[in-house]
């Protein structure tokens, strides 16, 4: 009898513990699904926010030749030179209630993965002008876990400025640069930028993994769950264009510069050489560098010697980031080998059109012509970029302008969010 009793007891004790459980089990179910959908809700639906035509990102994005010429016609018609479009006042109106202005211009606040929210990434943007550029862009790499520093160039108008502090007041891991620079074209002052930025973001959070530096007409062609997942392919290597110095650019580094009425000067005095055993390499501004990367630099006495040396050059940022990336003792470096070249076209930091190198792609070009124009020589994307874009590893695409393709970055947009909301590995 007794042992009956306590079979009974316990077989009582374990159903209630299976309920218990199942019970507990539904109610997480319905709570990610609940967060799911207020997320899909809130965020997804883009397509109403720019009222400049009706135009089927669907079809662009499939690279159709009848959609992309309706769209290159639109933009050459009266009613899409007189869209609206919203301005350093209507950002500080709309920053004065941070909470209604992050629903509106649908940020999303959550981190939408824990992989996510474990894998913050750090942000250096250099912008001037084109506030709603610098809102777009924020907004399609925006996620609660990252941080982010935005330079403002000193001659930027005070509107601007003002539109900026409003819209990082909105956020807590985001914030403008504490030492601002007067940035000229090719001169030291772009490099000092991302410097400024590099320190503040050192020093803000030892919780980002690496850092990713952008200007305001860049836009990404990957999710921050793509980016987090290549970045974590990488194990703590670099990806950054760093290729053979030509010898038609020698002259940047070997003569001595000097800023004349807002421009770079040559004046043909001859520089010492550079403070290394290791070639200059040539490369761009852009990168993508880990943490410890980012220590080094700012820490280690031969790499601040070189950069002292290169303040007076022209372009540095063409060849700095590139020359050190290939420096012995750096994190993440690699031999100086020419077999250890990296083009533009192989680092992950930026894909870029530039006019020379456009062509037929069935003939060995390595880019098809470009969509939109060229201005020094670079493709500002139009819609009909974006099919072949898609297609590359690259993490941002330069450069966009809403000015002459708003339809570019709008699709690239709802491209985007659908597939960070929807199609996210579970």
């Amino acid at each position: 009898m007794l042992k009956r009793k306590l079979r009974f007891f316990h077989n009582s004790c374990f159903r209630l513990f299976l309920g218990l459980t199942l019970i507990l089990v539904i109610i997480s179910v319905l709570k990610v699904n609940q967060k799911a959908d207020f997320l899909n809700r809130r965020h997804l639906d883009l397509t109403k926010e720019d009222p400049i035509g009706d135009v089927n990102c669907t079809k662009i994005l499939e690279g159709d030749i009848e959609e992309i010429q309706k769209v290159k016609l639109e933009t050459l018609s009266v009613s899409f030179k007189k869209r609206p479009k919203l301005t350093t006042s209507d950002y500080i109106n709309m920053t004065t209630d941070c909470s209604s202005f992050t629903k509106m211009r649908k940020y999303i606040m959550e981190p939408l993965s824990s992989e996510e929210a474990e894998f913050p990434i750090a942000y250096s943007i250099v912008v001037y002008h084109k506030i709603e550029m610098l809102d777009r862009l924020l907004r399609s790499i925006y996620a609660p876990q990252n941080f982010y520093c935005i330079h403002v160039d000193k001659k930027s108008p005070e509107s601007f400025f003002t539109a900026v502090k409003g819209i990082v007041s909105c956020f807590d891991n985001v914030f403008i640069s504490s030492q601002l620079e007067s940035v000229v074209y090719a001169s030291w002052s772009r490099v000092q930028a991302d410097i400024n930025c590099m320190k503040d973001l050192y020093r803000r959070s030892s919780n980002w993994k690496y850092l990713i530096n952008l200007c305001g007409m860049d836009f990404p062609i990957k999710t921050n769950r793509e980016i987090v997942e290549k970045l974590k392919a990488l194990k703590g290597e670099n990806s950054l264009e760093t290729e053979k110095m030509p010898v038609y650019k020698e002259v940047r580094w070997k003569k001595h510069y000097e800023i004349v009425d807002g421009k770079v000067k040559n004046t043909g005095i001859d520089k010492q050489l550079p403070p290394l055993s290791t070639p200059i390499f040539s490369g761009s501004a852009y990168f993508v560098v880990s943490r410890r990367f980012v220590e080094y630099v700012l820490e280690n006495s031969k790499i601040l010697k070189f950069i002292e040396w290169a303040k007076d050059t022209y372009s540095p940022d063409e060849y700095l980031w590139a020359t050190i990336q290939r420096i012995p003792d750096v994190p993440g470096a690699v031999s100086s080998s020419d077999k250890y070249d990296v083009s533009d076209m192989n680092a992950l930091a930026r894909f870029v059109k530039w006019q020379y190198f456009e062509g037929d792609v069935s003939k060995g070009a390595p880019y098809p012509p470009c969509s939109g124009i060229h201005v020094r020589s670079v493709c500002v994307f139009g819609v009909g970029d974006l099919n072949w874009m898609l297609r590359n590893h690259h993490f941002f695409a330069n450069k966009f302008d809403t000015d002459v393709d708003p339809f570019a970055v709008k699709c690239l947009e709802e491209y985007l969010r659908h597939k960070a909301l929807y199609l996210q590995k579970n």
